[in-house]
């Protein structure tokens, strides 16, 4: 089974980008899910953002 929910650490280290930048994707696109205090992005949905954002036009 693999993981749905991924750290910020972990989606920084996915994305290869910076924690702040990580932090603001997370929250401004649709991705990112709250827990408590603490933020996690869905696997799923961040491949399927992925997706969109690297189709060409």
């Amino acid at each position: 089974m693999s993981k749905i929910l991924l750290t910020v650490e972990e989606t920084r280290e996915y994305l290869g980008i910076g924690e702040t930048m990580t932090r603001k994707l997370m929250r401004d696109e649709g991705f990112g899910c709250k827990i408590g205090n603490r933020l996690y992005s869905n696997k799923v949905l961040l491949d399927e953002w992925l997706v969109k954002k690297c189709k060409r036009k």
